[in-house]
């Protein structure tokens, strides 16, 4: 924006009208005054309240542990992001919808969280239900005793199956 030749006598009226109007786009939208006083502050503010609350929100995480109580001991497990429970006791959490208990077997009951998915009853890996397979292998034939006693010397030994001398190449295969 700056020229070596500012003054009227070195630049024609073409280039001073240029030079007024790249003047013109520079300061266009600056705040002047007490508006960019104002301005100023503000940015200011909204940089304390941003980083102040992004650092509160950082050493308020890192030191949240879960909320329940086994045995009346706190748990000492650090809570999932968002909840006030760890993983393992995010079912007593009563406001939370993305984990149910596993309901288990008749034989083992289960209380272990499992994500909402789908399905309608959530397992864990150990209690899920396998769908019906859908191979179902051939029945194999019982062979007839008939057919299994057969003389050995229908079948031909590797020797014999091997090319001699006496054959031509052609025949050899």
């Amino acid at each position: 924006g700056s020229s070596l030749l500012t003054g009227p006598e070195g630049l024609m009226a073409k280039e001073r009208e240029n030079l007024k109007r790249l003047k013109c786009l520079r300061r266009y939208r600056q705040r002047y005054g007490v508006e960019a006083l104002l301005h100023r502050q503000l940015r200011e503010r909204r940089v304390l309240a941003t980083d102040g609350a992004a650092q509160q929100a950082h050493t308020t995480r890192s030191s949240q542990r879960c909320l329940a109580f086994v045995d009346d001991v706190r748990c000492s497990n650090p809570s999932l992001p968002l909840t006030r429970h760890c993983l393992a006791h995010i079912c007593q959490d009563a406001n939370q919808t993305l984990f149910k208990p596993c309901q288990g077997s008749e034989e083992v009951p289960c209380n272990k969280p499992v994500p909402v998915s789908l399905s309608e009853e959530p397992c864990c890996p150990l209690h899920l239900r396998l769908p019906p397979q859908m191979y179902v292998p051939e029945q194999v034939l019982a062979v007839p005793q008939e057919l299994g006693a057969a003389p050995s010397d229908l079948y031909l030994s590797a020797a014999e199956l091997q090319p001699t001398e006496s054959l031509p190449l052609e025949f050899s295969d």
